[in-house]
């Protein structure tokens, strides 16, 4: 790889990461490029030959904090009984958690829209796509006679409920929820919806 290349290369990373704390400090409202190039000591205009766009800057960073939230979500599926129903649990607290923890990332990966008419690129959407894996194997290990189909959609309804309850519960409003009673209603909810689904499954 020339200098020049290596330049770019260790550039676009310090943009990426300066975008990333920038977005954890001030969430998405305050992510400025010209702020984030004075940062790492470019014209502002220079940004934009590290990066197609702000829309791009913004999906790597939600790139950054989809690996984090894979691995806290792996941590989680191995940290106690395989038994799948608590493998599930522990599961959707540890996204509980990871919300909590890093809330302004966390809200970006789900405020952020693309420029109108612009599509999300595929490699983003398979990322977030791949962390249904966390959810889809207990379930697959619950309810074997259900089909692929079936059980992608009660992935993303499961996943819908738990995301539901952390986005309410963490708003920072009156309806704010403590964290620890919010990580025991999550629990409470994803152990009742096992329950019914296995209920149904076998009537």
């Amino acid at each position: 790889m020339s200098k020049a290349l290596e330049r770019r290369a260790r550039n676009r990373g310090r943009l990426i990461e300066a975008a990333e704390r920038s977005i954890g400090a001030s969430g998405l409202a305050g992510l400025k490029t010209r702020d984030l190039a004075s940062e790492i000591g470019i014209a502002n205009g220079a940004v934009y030959n590290l990066v197609e766009d702000v829309d791009e800057l913004i999906l790597r960073v939600g790139s950054r904090t989809l690996a984090r939230l894979d691995a806290a979500l792996t941590a989680a599926e191995r940290d106690g009984p395989a038994e799948p129903t608590d493998t599930l649990v522990r599961i959707a607290v540890a996204y509980c958690d990871f919300a909590a923890d890093n809330l302004e990332l966390w809200r970006a990966l789900f405020e952020h829209r693309m420029a109108p008419g612009k599509p999300v690129p595929d490699w983003a959407i398979a990322e977030q796509m791949d962390l249904f894996r966390h959810i889809y194997r207990p379930l697959a290990a619950l309810f074997p006679q259900h089909s692929p189909q079936d059980l992608g959609i009660t992935a993303r309804s499961l996943f819908s409920a738990v995301h539901g309850m952390v986005a309410l519960g963490l708003e920072h409003k009156l309806i704010a929820v403590p964290t620890d009673a919010l990580r025991s209603e999550i629990a409470t909810i994803v152990r009742a919806m096992v329950e019914g689904l296995m209920k149904n499954a076998n009537s």
